[in-house]
């Protein structure tokens, strides 16, 4: 494939969340560069966060490394240990397995990027740290539970 023309990667907005989730990632996009580039293996994404915005609920994966470099912008890595400004060329890690849920916020005025890098593993759960929520794929197929297994029927009060 070789180069890959970001102008002709489609923006990738919303999230897979369910309510109210997924309402809370709003100013948040993403260009799915290794989709668009035909990789299998793993994943390549460009995230962008308008001002305001955060990539995720904070989360870890059991079976996924990820990745992250700030490419432009400010972003705030928020982690059980506390906050850490990220600025372009800062880079952080996630192996697979670590429970120390992070996700990224932009508390700037002014739009940010940074470009995470996951390996695809054939079963994934991604556990989410701040809410009773679990998510479950495998064989491309997504689905949601509370931590004690059941089903997800919405937020529970």
């Amino acid at each position: 494939m070789g180069i890959i023309d970001k102008r002709n990667v489609p923006v990738k907005t919303g999230s897979i969340y369910p309510e109210p989730y997924a309402s809370q990632m709003a100013g948040r996009s993403s260009l799915r560069l290794g989709d668009a580039g035909g990789l299998t293996q793993f994943g390549a994404n460009l995230v962008i966060l308008q001002p305001g915005a955060k990539s995720s609920l904070r989360h870890w994966h059991l079976n996924e490394d990820e990745f992250v470099m700030v490419t432009e912008g400010e972003i705030i890595l928020v982690q059980d240990a506390g906050e850490t400004p990220m600025r372009p060329g800062d880079c952080a890690a996630f192996p697979a397995g670590d429970a120390d849920g992070h996700h990224f916020i932009n508390r700037t005025g002014r739009e940010a990027r940074f470009l995470v890098v996951g390996s695809r593993a054939p079963r994934e759960t991604c556990t989410y740290s701040d809410v009773d929520l679990v998510m479950d794929v495998e064989d491309g197929k997504t689905s949601f539970t509370y931590r004690d297994g059941t089903p997800f029927k919405g937020e529970r009060t």
